[in-house]
């Protein structure tokens, strides 16, 4: 799979992700569940790495998934204690899942092309 696939996967999962939870919160606030405070809170994290994200950065696509695990826990919390909204709890979950596997696999191959990564100790400074 080439990493401008990957790139396109990627940033429609996290995209769909990032609407999906968003008109979740927001409902969930407007019909007095949670606070709309609490809401707009929840949904703030998500946002941080949309830029990079969007523009393909593998740096971001890195540290993205560290993120995105605060929402695998909501969705697999929800999962465990939902019989009313187990559809939407498995589809963020599975999303999550799948973008968490995604996320770090495009940011080693785009990474490569472009040279980054962790240089090696050369021999000779000991």
């Amino acid at each position: 799979m080439t990493s401008n696939t990957l790139f396109k996967l990627c940033r429609s999962g996290y995209i769909a992700l990032v609407l999906l939870l968003t008109g979740w919160f927001i409902q969930q606030g407007l019909n007095g569940t949670y606070s709309l405070a609490f809401s707009l809170i929840w949904i703030v994290p998500l946002l941080f790495p949309l830029k990079g994200v969007i523009q393909g950065n593998p740096y971001t696509y890195a540290w993205a998934s560290f993120i995105l695990c605060l929402y695998l826990l909501h969705g697999l919390t929800l999962v465990y204690i939902t019989e009313t909204a187990i559809i939407f709890a498995v589809i963020e979950s599975v999303l999550i899942m799948a973008l968490l596997v995604g996320f770090p696999f495009y940011a080693r191959k785009r990474g490569r092309e472009l040279g980054l990564g962790l240089k090696k100790k050369s021999k000779d400074n000991g």
